[in-house]
């Protein structure tokens, strides 16, 4: 088994260190979901004639961040982790003041798209700090309890959105994002030491960042990794781009909308906590295998069934409910399995590969999942059709995993 790379570097109590990085992986849903309840105001304030336009404040946020992960992993490489974290935050704070200050919903989505570039920084550099003190199954299964926690936020993420907005309107959120922000890097600052000691750091030079990409693009498990991830991101961010207009317009449960949310969240958080459990005993292949083959199958029976018109409007809503907690509880199964098979021989290049798969996974998804939110036509049928289709051809990349990496 590959070692971690400062597997002498101090380490927090395992506790805490999984708060701290399920905190600082946090940065991301906060930013995202609790957006979801001001999408219909935006809309109606900043493209009244284009309310589906309102999807690309989530879109933009996520591209942002699959670009900002191409720099950050090789700069912390370089630097260190704590400071890129520290510089990625700043320029999230900067985007958060855009974003609420701008006028136009072109100068929100700007101010998303730097939030997105900072957000990098403390979500890929946490990745790497995990890699350099922890590797294999071990890897995965912190990072299965760091997502576990990880879900409180999108489960009550919707709910703030919603009493900030009725405090102060949707531009509340901005500032709400900077305090968040503020907080986990403050834990961090006070409690968790540098993870790269000087003597593992890469210099800044283009030779050798060339050769750490290539180091880690030559791995076919990372090739065939990205290309997986990139299916599961198109899913999920499609999922969450739909979700709130399924609800209001499709069901006519908008204003309950937080409450279900954060329903579905904690049911399919507990995807984690399994995950954590059986991964030691069954392996991070089958794991994922075993959950993208069911995703085939339960979302393609529930396109069929809507687009069939067997279960037409409000009487399609539980069958509605259950299918979304499976596309969440599917990424509980698979994202972090994927990302620990991937980063698995790659702990020497751990900031480089944390930015570059998630960077290519994250902009490919993006770009699939822009259509997939758009095709929205008032039901769940183009979207359950979309997924099943997505989750296929992860099942499919996955046949390409070299012999021993399955």
């Amino acid at each position: 088994m590959t070692q971690p790379v400062a597997a002498s570097a101090p380490r927090l109590p395992l506790p805490e260190f999984i708060a701290l990085m399920a905190m600082l992986f946090a940065t991301i849903a906060f930013s995202i979901d609790a957006m979801l309840p001001a999408l219909p105001e935006i809309a109606a304030e900043l493209s009244p004639d284009a309310p589906n336009k309102a999807q690309l404040i989530l879109t933009s946020f996520v591209l942002g961040m699959g670009i900002g992960t191409f720099i950050t992993g090789p700069l912390s490489d370089s630097f260190g982790r704590r400071r890129m974290i520290l510089a990625g935050s700043a320029l999230y704070c900067v985007g958060a003041a855009i974003a609420w200050a701008a006028p136009t919903l072109e100068g929100v989505l700007i101010g998303r798209l730097v939030q997105g570039l900072g957000a990098a920084g403390p979500r890929i550099v946490a990745v790497a700090m995990v890699r350099d003190l922890y590797a294999g199954r071990q890897m995965a299964r912190i990072m299965s309890f760091a997502m576990m926690i990880f879900t409180l936020v999108p489960a009550v993420a919707p709910l703030i959105g919603t009493w900030i907005i009725a405090l102060g309107g949707w531009r509340g959120i901005f500032p709400a994002f900077i305090l968040f922000s503020a907080l986990s890097v403050l834990w961090l600052v006070i409690r968790q030491p540098e993870t790269l000691p000087p003597a593992a750091r890469s210099p800044l030079r283009a030779a050798p960042l060339i050769a750490a990409a290539r180091e880690v693009m030559g791995h076919r498990v990372v090739q065939v990794s990205i290309a997986m991830q990139a299916m599961l991101f198109a899913a999920l961010f499609g999922t969450l781009s739909q979700i709130q207009f399924l609800f209001d317009q499709t069901f006519g449960h908008g204003d309950t909308f937080p409450y279900w949310f954060a329903g579905i969240a904690l049911a399919s958080g507990s995807a984690s906590l399994m995950n954590a459990q059986l991964v030691m005993r069954l392996g991070m292949r089958r794991m994922v295998r075993v959950a993208l083959l069911a995703q085939v199958v339960v979302s393609g029976g529930v396109a069929a069934v809507t687009l069939g018109g067997l279960l037409p409007g409000a009487a399609g809503f539980p069958l509605f409910l259950l299918w979304v907690c499976g596309v969440f509880f599917m990424t509980g199964f698979t994202l972090g399995n994927i990302n620990a098979i991937a980063m698995e021989p790659l702990g020497r290049v751990a900031g480089m590969a944390a930015s570059l798969i998630s960077a290519l996974a994250t902009v490919a998804g993006v770009a699939l999942a822009v259509p997939l939110g758009l095709a929205f036509d008032g039901t769940i049928g183009p979207l359950a059709l979309g997924v099943a289709a997505l989750a296929g051809l992860a099942v499919l990349f996955q046949t390409a995993l070299p012999p021993q990496e399955r």
